[in-house]
């Protein structure tokens, strides 16, 4: 999410706070309700009551309009408007009902929003109740919009007419318009993040993975032991760089796969590839971003061994660095002119090695600010260095780590 798209969305739930805490002040005080004289005046506390039902309701909103979200979030929402009974629909069916009335009053709730699916305005109407008994005498409906026009409809259902309930309707509504719309940013986000990784893996060149298995067959008469064991580590870095989830992983695994990246390399080139190790014990448990070291790896390789005849020193190091974890990735191969550098980065020229310069930088500047993009050390002749700092801990990528990986 945007700095815009965050600001706009606070901006509005503080709108729906300010607004419904009014509203809630005032029916607290017409049923006699005595204030929280901690929390200030009446309109305080009713403010800190709709904030906090608000976070309530959002995580299952973010997860996008269904059944099981709607059910969660119908419950906070009715007691958000302190309305008799709350519904929420998409544009087909009635996904879930919180209150009294559902019995009778469901069946009707299609044909009562239609109106409102098509127009994309709030429409307040009597419910036409025969039964006197029942409470739900009044009806709010108000659309839930998106990027796609109109998603479905939140319905409040009242024992009287309210200028209130309305206008408290209408804003609960365009919040839980702002959670379906950051859902279905994450959900673009989580496609973006799909293809980058489709498109990092596309990378692993087919020149490569033939390369590897010649190399390994090569062994198979000469030393069949070797022969096994590459083909253990080919089959672990296929494995682990071809994995169907996990957005991120653990430095240790990023490193491992590297190794056996680099097992494989060094049966091909032999006594060429120079590498040199150094990590310490405790940033392996830091979370970074999927397959966002092995890409540099292999193009320092790539420069390193493939664009030159000579040998090549490859020096690979992860380092404490406080609050951060820094990785540096240093060749002595051919290097690059700074200015293709800055095109590449910019996006602007393509190569086969700069597509994974590129990849790399934008997934770690999404994931951590634009602080934390690749820093590149290089010229013509004079290899080149990489440094990516990792902070060890940052909301929402640490949690995402542990549920997802392997």
């Amino acid at each position: 999410m945007t700095g815009t798209e965050a600001v706009a969305a606070g901006a509005v739930l503080l709108a729906v706070g300010v607004a419904l805490g009014l509203a809630l002040s005032r029916i607290a005080a017409r049923r006699g309700v005595e204030p929280d004289l901690d929390l200030g005046t009446p309109v305080e506390h009713a403010t800190f009551h709709t904030l906090h039902t608000a976070s309530l309701a959002a995580p299952p909103l973010r997860a996008g309009l269904t059944e099981d979200t709607a059910r969660k979030a119908a419950r906070r929402l009715r007691s958000l408007l302190g309305t008799e009974a709350l519904c929420l629909t998409d544009r087909e069916r009635v996904l879930a009902w919180d209150g009294p009335g559902g019995d009778h009053h469901q069946r009707q709730v299609m044909e009562r929003v239609a109106e409102v699916l098509h127009s994309g305005r709030s429409q307040s109407v009597h419910s036409g109740c025969e039964d006197l008994q029942c409470p739900l005498r009044w009806v709010v409906i108000a659309p839930l919009t998106g990027e796609e026009g109109v998603l479905g409809t939140l319905v409040a259902h009242g024992s009287r007419e309210s200028a209130v309930l309305v206008r408290a309707a209408t804003e609960v509504a365009r919040w839980v318009s702002v959670q379906l719309e950051l859902a279905e940013l994450d959900r673009s986000r989580t496609r973006l993040i799909e293809a980058e990784i489709r498109a990092l893996r596309a990378q692993i060149s087919p020149h490569f993975i033939f390369n590897s298995l010649a190399a390994i067959a090569s062994f198979v008469r000469t030393d069949p032991e070797r022969a096994r064991e590459l083909l253990l580590e080919f089959a672990d870095f296929t494995r682990y760089s071809f994995r169907r989830h996990g957005e991120f992983t653990h430095l240790a695994d990023e490193l491992r796969c590297i190794e056996q990246y680099l097992a494989l390399a060094g049966a091909r080139f032999g006594d060429r590839l120079k590498v040199t190790l150094q990590v310490a014990p405790e940033v392996l448990p830091v979370t970074l971003p999927f397959l966002c070291l092995q890409p540099l790896v292999e193009n320092a390789v790539k420069h390193g061994l493939e664009d030159s005849r000579h040998e090549c020193r490859i020096m690979i190091a992860a380092q404490d660095a406080g609050s951060e974890a820094t990785v540096t990735i240093e060749d002595d191969g051919v290097g690059m002119d700074p200015g293709v550098l800055r095109a590449i980065l910019a996006g602007e020229r393509t190569t086969s090695s700069g597509i994974g310069l590129l990849n790399v930088d934008e997934r770690l500047r999404q994931v951590y600010g634009d602080d934390y993009g690749l820093v590149i050390e290089t010229a013509v002749g004079a290899g080149m260095k990489i440094t990516i700092r990792i902070p060890k801990y940052r909301a929402g990528v640490h949690s995402s780590a542990l549920r997802r990986a392997d």
